[in-house]
C-alpha cells in the first residue's frame, strides 16, 4: 500500500522506483471509548407510573428532533475519522508486502455511518478499521463506491446514530479561512490546523489522481491527514484533503463542487471512473505507465486478470503517464461508460511479460514481441539494443500517429503512392534517421505506414500483402496473424535482404468495420530496431477520416 501517497505529498514514481515506502503504524488505544453519536435523534424513553388512569387526555411525547450536522468547528472531532486499511500490496521496491497497515482519516456525512475519504486510502485493503471520536476499539466498514481519478470513496461504518458534518453552502472564495482535520502520522490525537484558501481553483493532476476541481491551500497537512475535511469556521465541510506539499507550504483539497456530485453517485455503490485499481502513474522520460499496488476484488480491472505489481503501460492503445501524471489515463476513463470495452496493455513486473487484453471483455494474456522471438534470425550488432528514446510523430493532416526512434527525425508524408498511383481518400508517412537510405538500400531502419479506403474497395488484407511482395530481394519466411486490439490482419518476415541481415516485417491490417486497409513496412537493420519495431507496432493509430 502507498503509505506517502495514502497520506499525502507523494512524489511522482519511476521505473528507478524513486517512490517511499509503506508507514507501518502500529495500532494504539487511546483511553477509554467516547461514543459517536452525538448528533443522534433522541429516542423518548417510556415513563413508569403507579398512578390510577384518569379520564384526562393522555400527553402526547415528544416528536424526536431530526438529525443535524454540527455545525460547530469545536465540535467537527466527533464526525472526523481515522482510517486504517489493512491489506497485501505490491511495492515497486520492496516487492510483495503482506498484511501491512496504512492509516488516512475520513469524515461523517450521515447519522447512518455514511462516511468521505480518498480512493487512495481503501482501494484494495482486504479490510478497514474505523476509529471514531476516540473511540479505542475500531469498527468495520465496507467501501461503497470509489472514483480513481476524482481520489474520492465513499464508505459505511457499521452502526448508526452518528454525528456527522454539513457541507459548506456559501460561494469558495480566496481569503476563506479553512481548517485542516485529521490523523496526521497515524497519530490517535486528531489535529486541527489553520490557514485560508490561496486559489480556489488550481491543477489537480498528480501521480495518482485527475481532479478538475481543487482548492489550494496553506492549513498544514501530513501523512494521515488524505481523506480528512477541510473545514469552515463553523466546520462545514469546504473540500477533501488529498495532497500537499511542504517544502512549498502548498497543500490541496477535492472542491465541494467537485466532491458533492461523485458522492451522490458512490454512496449508491456505483464506482466513478474507475477499473478497481489502486495505483501511481510514473515516468522516467523513456517508459511510462501506472504501477498497480492493489486491485479491487471483482472489478473490471479483476476480472481482467489485472494484478498488483502490474503496470498498465496502454489504454485504448494510448501510452500513459508520459507525463508522470493520470491525466491521459482518467481522460479515457471519463470519455467511456463504465461497462464499455477497453483495450489494455500491461508489463508485468515480475516476470517482464506483455500482457494484452481488454477491460469488459477478453482476458490478458500475452503478447508477441519481436524483440523476444526467437525465430528471428539473427541480425548485426548495432552496438546497442536500445535507442536513447522515443518521440511522438504525426503527418501534415494529423491522420496517423505513432512513435519512432528519436534519431529517425527525417520525416515525410502526404497521399499513399501504392504500385505507382496515388490513392484517393489516403495517408502514407514515412521517418527513417534517412529516408532516401531506407528507400534505397538496405543498410538503413526506417518506417512506411499507409492507410486507404480506396483500397479497402479493390482487394483484402492477404491481396495487400501479395502485391508488397520482395522475393527477389530478400528470403520469405512466411505469413502469420496479426492483432494489437485494433486491428488484425497478417505480416509477412523477410530475411537476408540484399545479401545482409536486414529484416524485413509487412503488416496489412484492417479496422473491425473493414473501413479501410493499411499497410506497415518496417526494415529492421541492428537488434534495437526489433525494439523500435515493436514499439510501432504498439503505438501507431488511423485517428482521422482518410
Amino acid at each position: 500500500m502507498k503509505s506517502n501517497r495514502w497520506y499525502v505529498g507523494r512524489k511522482a514514481g519511476t521505473f528507478g522506483w524513486l517512490m517511499l515506502v509503506i508507514a507501518m503504524v502500529a495500532l494504539s488505544g487511546c483511553g477509554a471509548a467516547i461514543p459517536g453519536a452525538t448528533g443522534a435523534t433522541a429516542v423518548p424513553t417510556e415513563a413508569a407510573t403507579s398512578e390510577p388512569p384518569t379520564s384526562e387526555p393522555p400527553i402526547a411525547e415528544p416528536t424526536p428532533e431530526p438529525a443535524r450536522g454540527l455545525g460547530s468547528l469545536s465540535d467537527a472531532q466527533q464526525a472526523v475519522i481515522q482510517i486504517e486499511a489493512q491489506g497485501t500490496f505490491v511495492s515497486p521496491d520492496e516487492g510483495m508486502l503482506f498484511n501491512v497497515a496504512g492509516r488516512g482519516s475520513g469524515f461523517i456525512i450521515d447519522e447512518s455511518g455514511i462516511a468521505v475519504t480518498n480512493n487512495h486510502v481503501v482501494t484494495g485493503a482486504a479490510l478497514l478499521k474505523i476509529f471514531v471520536n476516540g473511540e479505542s476499539r475500531p469498527r468495520n466498514a465496507r467501501v461503497l463506491g470509489v472514483s480513481e481519478c476524482s481520489d474520492l470513496a465513499v464508505i459505511d461504518i457499521e452502526g448508526d446514530g452518528f454525528a456527522y458534518l454539513d457541507w459548506y453552502d456559501n460561494d469558495l472564495q480566496v481569503g476563506l479561512d479553512v481548517f485542516a482535520a485529521g490523523y496526521p502520522l497515524g497519530d490517535p490525537e486528531f489535529t486541527l490546523t489553520r490557514g485560508i484558501i490561496s486559489k480556489a481553483r488550481t491543477d489537480g493532476e498528480t501521480s495518482w489522481a485527475s481532479v478538475d476541481n481543487v482548492l489550494e491551500h496553506d492549513a498544514t497537512i501530513n501523512p494521515g491527514n488524505s481523506g480528512g475535511p477541510l473545514l469552515s469556521n463553523e466546520g462545514a465541510v469546504v473540500g477533501v484533503n488529498y495532497a500537499g506539499r511542504s517544502d512549498t507550504n502548498q497543500y490541496y483539497a477535492v472542491s465541494r463542487d467537485e466532491a458533492l456530485p461523485l458522492i451522490e453517485k458512490l454512496r449508491e455503490g456505483e464506482d466513478v471512473t474507475s477499473i478497481g485499481i489502486n495505483g501511481e502513474a510514473f515516468s522516467n522520460g523513456v517508459d511510462s505507465g501506472i504501477w498497480v499496488w492493489s486491485v479491487k476484488s471483482g472489478s473490471p480491472a479483476d476480472n481482467a486478470g489485472v494484478k498488483p505489481g502490474d503496470i498498465i503501460t496502454k489504454l485504448e492503445r494510448l501510452l500513459l503517464a508520459t507525463d508522470g501524471t493520470m491525466t491521459d489515463y482518467c481522460d479515457i476513463l471519463r470519455s467511456r461508460n463504465p461497462s464499455d470495452t477497453l483495450a489494455i496493455e500491461i508489463l508485468r513486473s515480475d516476470t517482464q511479460q506483455v500482457l494484452e487484453g481488454q477491460i469488459n471483455g477478453r482476458e490478458l494474456e500475452e503478447t508477441f514481441s519481436f524483440a523476444r522471438d526467437e525465430n528471428i534470425p539473427d541480425i548485426q550488432d548495432g552496438g546497442s539494443a536500445t535507442y536513447d528514446g522515443y518521440e511522438q510523430i504525426t503527418d501534415a493532416n494529423e491522420l496517423l500517429i505513432v512513435e519512432v526512434p528519436t534519431s529517425w527525425s527525417d520525416v515525410s508524408s502526404g497521399t499513399w503512392n501504392f504500385a505507382g498511383r496515388e490513392l484517393e481518400r489516403s495517408v502514407g508517412m514515412t521517418a527513417a534517421p534517412d529516408i532516401d537510405a531506407f528507400i534505397n538500400t538496405w543498410d538503413s531502419p526506417g518506417v512506411f505506414i499507409g492507410a486507404s479506403q480506396q483500397l479497402a474497395q479493390e482487394m483484402s488484407v492477404t491481396d495487400l500483402l501479395d502485391q508488397n511482395s520482395f522475393s527477389q530481394s530478400c528470403a520469405y519466411e512466411g505469413r502469420e496473424d496479426y492483432s494489437d486490439g485494433l486491428y488484425t490482419g497478417f505480416f509477412d518476415t523477410w530475411t537476408n535482404c540484399g545479401g545482409t541481415d536486414t529484416v524485413l516485417i509487412v503488416v496489412a491490417f484492417e479496422p473491425e468495420d473493414g473501413s479501410f486497409l493499411g499497410l506497415v513496412q518496417v526494415q529492421v537493420v541492428t537488434e534495437a530496431d526489433l525494439e523500435a519495431l515493436d514499439r510501432i507496432l504498439d503505438t501507431f493509430i488511423v485517428v482521422g477520416e482518410l
